[in-house]
């Protein structure tokens, strides 16, 4: 299946793309794509659904973010070794763990807003993986079965408050609508080989990062055991599983973004984003 949520912000309802494209509403079925909806029962009734029963949605309404009332939105800093070599950085011993505030997560085509003071504000195409059955001490030989589905996310990060200003990366990753999500949750059946996926982004038509899942340094199963080490992993969660090569930082000289252009993203099968930036 591949789950959206749709209408304005803060009103999203719960839908699903049908075989033709057509979104399809589940608002008479669940009230949001979050939460026990996501686990593998909930899932399960959503897929003995007739689909073509489902009310169509008309018109082109916004898309929102694939997830609601996301608990914790985790990312993995550096963990692909060709863009750790980008930067300058060894490629490290264990992953790279920082959070986004759930404050920053808007949906995949919503305007990105560069921070007033940003001088160096730059894009990140990255995996999703939205935990569906939650737990702790997760062996990684099951860590697939905890995962409700994938989708798109355009790490949004300002580099000088990230890494120049002092403390944790937090500051320079969690400002408001850094962190595009969708468009749509793809289920594990049809989400492909998520360990071989091709994934892009280009600003103003220029290709910047075309990279694939296949260079991770840790993969999806290895990162979901580790997290579920240090904290509890839930129905909802959001883990971002870091970007190749090709971001801003990585150019020569760095390239950032300064408002007016557009982001275009996406990874095969899991859809795209496009998004205007904007100044605040």
């Amino acid at each position: 299946m591949k789950l959206l949520r749709y209408g304005p912000m803060g009103q999203e309802k719960p839908g699903l793309l049908d075989d033709q494209g057509q979104i399809r509403d589940l608002s008479a079925h669940v009230d949001d794509i979050a939460g026990d909806v996501l686990t593998p029962e909930g899932l399960a009734r959503l897929a003995a659904l007739d689909v073509a029963s489902l009310p169509v949605v008309d018109g082109d309404p916004r898309i929102g973010p694939c997830v609601g009332r996301v608990g914790k939105f985790i990312c993995i800093g550096l963990n692909y070794a060709d863009h750790a070599a980008e930067t300058g950085a060894e490629i490290p011993k264990e992953p790279i763990v920082f959070n986004k505030w759930t404050s920053a997560i808007c949906g995949p085509n919503d305007d990105v807003e560069i921070p007033r003071g940003s001088t160096k504000t730059d894009w990140e195409v990255e995996l999703g993986v939205v935990i569906g059955k939650g737990g702790r001490y997760i062996e990684e030989a099951d860590a697939l079965s905890h995962v409700a589905g994938y989708c798109v996310i355009n790490d949004v990060s300002e580099r000088e408050w990230q890494l120049e200003r002092g403390g944790t990366w937090d500051k320079g990753k969690g400002c408001d609508t850094f962190g595009p999500i969708g468009p749509w949750l793809v289920t594990p059946d049809q989400a492909g080989d998520v360990a071989n996926l091709p994934m892009w982004l280009e600003v103003d038509g220029k290709r910047f990062q075309n990279g694939n899942t296949s260079t991770m340094i840790f993969n999806v199963p290895q990162l979901i055991a580790y997290l579920s080490r240090f904290l509890s992993l839930q129905p909802g969660d959001v883990i971002s599983t870091g970007t190749p090569p090709g971001v801003g930082l990585g150019q020569k000289p760095p390239v950032y973004l300064k408002g007016g252009e557009t982001m275009r993203l996406g990874i095969d099968g899991l859809g795209e984003q496009v998004q205007k930036v904007v100044r605040a």
